[in-house]
C-alpha cells in the first residue's frame, strides 16, 4: 500500500530544519486516503452515464404510459384507472332461428309442378332442421345448363345454408327428401349434389340487419 503513494509522499522531507519526520500514523492515514480515492473516482458519474440514465428513465416512462392506455389508444381517465365500456344490450335478432335457405339448379323442366315441389322441399327443410317454416326459403332454377360426370342427363345441384342445424342426420334427411321429389323427373339419386353450409349469424342479413344483431 505504501507504493501507491506519490513519490513526494514516500519520503518525508522536513519543512524546516527544526521539524522532525511525519509520524508513522499520519503516513498510514494518507495511504488509506490514497487507496480510497481510486474507487471513489471510478464511480463518479460522467456526462455519458448521466445521459444513459436519463434515456432509460424516459423509455420506462413511455412504456408505463402506453400500458396505461385504453384499447382505443386514449389515455385513461379517473386518475389512471381504465373505465370499462358499458356492454351493449343483446339485440333480439340474436335469438331468432335464422335462415335455412335452399338454392337448387337442375337441367330438367319441372313444368307446372315447380311450385308444388318448392313447397314440399320447404316443409322437408323445416322438419329436418327443426326451424319454423316461416324462416325457410327455397329457390329452384330449372331448365338450366348443367352437366354431371360429363353428361347432360337429368341432374341437380343444390346449396343449403343455415344458422346451425347442420349435421349428418338433418343433412341426410334433406338430401333424401330432395331426391324423392326429383325422382319423377328421372333425376337419378347418384346425380344430385347438395352442399351444406353452417352460417355465422353475423354473415346472414335479414330485415335491414343481420341475425348477429
Amino acid at each position: 500500500m505504501f507504493l501507491l503513494l506519490p513519490s513526494s509522499l514516500r519520503k518525508t522531507q522536513p519543512v524546516c530544519s527544526h521539524h522532525q519526520k511525519l509520524p508513522s500514523l499520519f503516513l498510514l492515514l494518507l495511504t488509506i486516503l490514497a487507496c480510497l480515492a481510486v474507487p471513489i473516482q471510478s464511480f463518479s458519474p460522467t456526462p455519458s452515464t448521466a445521459r444513459g440514465t436519463t434515456t432509460f428513465i424516459h423509455r420506462a416512462t413511455i412504456e408505463m404510459e402506453d400500458a396505461a392506455k385504453n384499447d382505443n389508444g386514449t389515455p385513461p381517465s379517473n386518475h389512471g384507472q381504465v373505465v370499462p365500456e358499458q356492454s351493449q344490450e343483446r339485440h333480439p335478432f340474436c335469438d331468432l332461428p335464422g335462415d335455412p335457405s335452399l338454392l337448387l339448379t337442375t337441367n330438367v323442366d319441372l313444368g307446372s309442378k315447380k311450385l308444388e315441389i318448392m313447397k314440399a322441399m320447404s316443409k322437408a327443410i323445416a322438419s329436418s332442421t327443426g326451424k319454423p317454416e316461416s324462416y325457410v326459403a327455397v329457390s329452384i332454377t330449372d331448365n338450366a345448363s348443367v352437366i354431371f360426370g360429363g353428361s347432360d342427363a337429368p341432374t341437380a345441384l343444390g346449396c343449403l345454408y343455415s344458422i346451425g342445424a347442420i349435421g349428418v342426420e338433418s343433412n341426410g334427411a334433406i338430401t333424401n327428401a330432395v331426391t324423392d321429389l326429383l325422382a319423377e323427373f328421372n333425376v337419378a339419386e347418384n346425380r344430385i349434389y347438395i352442399n351444406f353450409f353452417d352460417m355465422p349469424r353475423a354473415n346472414v342479413g335479414w330485415s335491414r340487419r343481420t341475425f348477429g344483431g
